[in-house]
């Protein structure tokens, strides 16, 4: 078997510049530390968050496995991940839906997603627009035994169309469900607390966004 290399994560301060590079388990066990001892944290990393809809407008929302250490069995965004030192957002968001979908994913720019998305054939591929980039983006992540850290972090989010069958790879998920996006405010209404609060500001923020393929404009 193949040894898995270790995650290189470029760091960044809270202004956003870059101060290095660093093993991921190591940035992570000391922002931990740095939280519990200060309750902040003074160092972020670039991740990737996104929705991938049907062309329909219905939402992937994943199952996250009670396995997980941070927000375990909670729904959650479609797929989220740290982008590799080395790495644009843009070339992470693609490399997310291979590792953790098992799909093909590509990100286009406005005049191409034009161009492609009436003739294009999404059961077999996913097309994705990044629609935002923010610094110092706060996120609650929980944890089992009840702690939790709000962890600053450089955030490209994207929002996407794909009609295939989904298949998280590495038992980070205990599986997808789709909703419309009625059905998936009404539920969180009712019942917040079953869902990440990644989740919950990306429906708030992007709403207009998470419409039918022939109805979404940039």
């Amino acid at each position: 078997m193949k040894e898995k290399k270790p995650e290189i994560l470029e760091i960044f301060g809270l202004d956003g510049i870059s101060i290095g590079r660093q093993e991921r388990n190591e940035f992570y066990a000391e922002i931990r530390k740095e939280y519990k001892q200060t309750n902040r944290i003074t160092r972020q990393v670039r991740v990737v968050r996104f929705l991938l809809m049907t062309s329909d407008g219905r939402i992937y929302i994943q199952k996250r496995s009670h396995k997980k250490r941070d927000n375990s069995g909670l729904y959650d965004k479609t797929v989220g991940g740290h982008v590799k030192a080395g790495y644009s957002a843009d070339m992470a968001a693609i490399m997310e839906c291979q590792e953790e979908l098992a799909i093909p994913g590509m990100v286009l720019a406005d005049a191409d997603f034009e161009a492609v998305r009436d003739d294009i054939d999404l059961s077999v591929i996913g097309i994705m627009q990044k629609i935002e980039q923010m610094n110092r983006n706060m996120s609650i992540r929980q944890s089992a035994d009840g702690s939790s850290i709000n962890q600053p972090l450089i955030t490209s989010f994207y929002v996407g169309y794909y009609n295939g069958s989904l298949r998280f790879k590495d038992g980070e998920s205990t599986g997808v469900e789709t909703f419309s996006l009625d059905e998936l405010e009404s539920l969180m209404r009712k019942e917040p607390e079953r869902f990440t609060e990644d989740l919950r500001f990306m429906i708030n923020r992007f709403r207009d966004y998470l419409v039918p393929l022939k109805d979404y404009r940039r």
